[in-house]
């Protein structure tokens, strides 16, 4: 689709009038491949093409998706659309002139934001699945124990076009590959289980970088000290949050409370509340969509306009909220590069990208020397959260207990429950050491959107820990 036809476009989506108009056009090319009980069980690979048209008049949006990528057929859809908008006495026009980030770019000479080295679709998919293999064997050799591996690959070349009556009309090549291995271990009647994950806004150099042997045997790992952990206890406990515990509970018990639309409809604790004390004044909360590779950067968003680096807490004082163009438009301001969408079917929405708590000044080991007694929380995983209240549960992946400032035995089936509010507010130490460790796919109004999330190591004197009570 060139410049003048999407001009054409986007004036019969606003023939019967409308105050925006837009065109999001994707292409896609995949290679999808699961691995379990040492054999290939699924391969999928292909190509998938298709659009999605936006006309909104007031509070109104008019929305529709095609696979039929022809210029009449898309005109004829766009005409339909129209349809629906009562005649309008003004009729919105085009800017004659198209702004582009890539001019930009080109202008200030920089670096693209996730280059790529290896372009994943010139790899032949038997050097993939040899991948499969290599991890599976080496999670295999790890330890006895390890009886069932599962590992997928994937990776996803999307060619976005964007077009809008603004005067948007922008391309942006993304590159996504992802390597998941899952371990299973037993030790007579007891079973746990490992993961690890890498999945960054590279090309098949990931896979250098991340070698799947070395991923295997983190699983694996994992899986084996559950075996040897002791059940945790439950209480009340000072908790140290590793860096390489990941962001989840910021992106969540905190991050989707500072989404635009979430606050317009007061669906967030945090609503109302620019310019409050809402966390530690040790505590910088950013959302960060211009880092390099990772999984939420880009040089756009899904509406065209340019991410950003948005601080949303700064010193503890609630700066900002993240926006696409509607919830921009609602709270009167600019967007701030957030507006995400799952692919061509969906309607974007407010989204993180790569969302992180900045690093502080303590150093971690003093960090975990301060506490006489508590948990060592060293990965966490999946979990719930109220973004009305803040309230959340988030399970444990690998965790110790500190005794006498000292990282000691493991410990397994641990909880942390809390209030976000105010475990943001309780924080006292913040380290010098921040890590992305945590790549994931955020779901959201059933939508997915990949995006990663990080803290430095970080102390909260007292929080709920579930476990065994004793």
């Amino acid at each position: 689709m060139n410049q003048i036809q999407a001009k054409q476009i986007l004036l019969t989506l606003l023939s019967r009038g409308g105050d925006f108009a837009e065109i999001y056009l994707q292409e896609d090319y995949s290679a999808r491949a699961t691995f379990d009980d040492g054999k290939v069980e699924d391969l999928v690979y292909g190509k998938e093409a298709g659009i999605g048209l936006r006309v909104v008049e007031g509070e109104k949006t008019y929305f529709a998706n095609t696979n039929h990528l022809d210029y009449k057929s898309l005109l004829s859809l766009a005409k339909s659309l129209a349809s629906g908008i009562g005649k309008s006495k003004k009729i919105k026009t085009i800017p004659p002139k198209t702004r582009r980030l890539s001019d930009k770019f080109k202008r200030r000479k920089l670096l693209e934001r996730c280059p790529v080295k290896i372009d994943p679709t010139k790899i032949d998919i038997n050097r993939k699945i040899a991948l499969l293999h290599s991890a599976d064997q080496a999670a295999r050799d790890y330890d006895s124990r390890i009886n069932q591996v599962s590992i997928l690959y994937s990776d996803n070349i999307s060619r976005i076009t964007i077009a809008n009556s603004e005067g948007i009309f922008d391309k942006e090549t993304r590159v996504d590959s992802v390597l998941r291995v899952s371990c299973v271990a037993k030790d007579k009647e007891q079973i746990q289980s490992g993961l690890a994950v890498a999945a960054e806004k590279r090309g098949f150099e990931l896979f250098h970088k991340e070698k799947p042997t070395k991923l295997a045997r983190e699983a694996a790992r994992l899986a084996i000290l559950q075996l040897s952990a002791e059940p945790a206890s439950a209480g009340i406990f000072p908790v140290v949050l590793s860096s390489q515990a990941g962001g989840v509970m910021i992106h969540e018990a905190c991050g989707h409370g500072l989404e635009g639309d979430f606050v317009k409809r007061k669906l967030s604790v945090y609503a109302g509340k620019i310019g409050e004390k809402v966390a530690s004044e040790l505590v910088t909360v950013i959302d960060d969509g211009t880092l390099r590779n990772k999984r939420g950067s880009g040089k756009m968003d899904d509406e065209g306009n340019p991410t950003k680096r948005n601080v949303l807490i700064e010193k503890g004082i609630l700066k900002g909220y993240l926006h696409d163009q509607k919830s921009a438009k609602e709270n009167g301001v600019t967007p701030t590069g957030n507006g995400r969408r799952e692919s061509y079917r969906f309607l974007p929405i407010p989204r993180m990208t790569n969302t992180f708590i900045a690093p502080g000044k303590d150093k971690p080991e003093e960090i975990i020397k301060s506490v006489k007694s508590g948990i060592f929380v060293k990965d966490m995983g999946g979990g719930q959260v109220d973004i009305v209240n803040g309230n959340f549960v988030f399970k444990v992946t690998e965790g110790y207990l500190i005794e006498g400032g000292k990282i000691t035995k493991p410990v397994r089936g641990a909880t942390l429950t809390g209030n976000g509010p105010e475990v943001l507010k309780s924080i006292d130490m913040v380290g010098d050491d921040l890590t992305y460790f945590s790549p994931g796919t955020c779901g959201k109004d059933n939508q997915g959107a990949p995006e990663t999330s990080a803290l430095p190591t970080i102390r909260i004197p007292k929080i709920v820990v579930g476990g065994i009570v004793k």
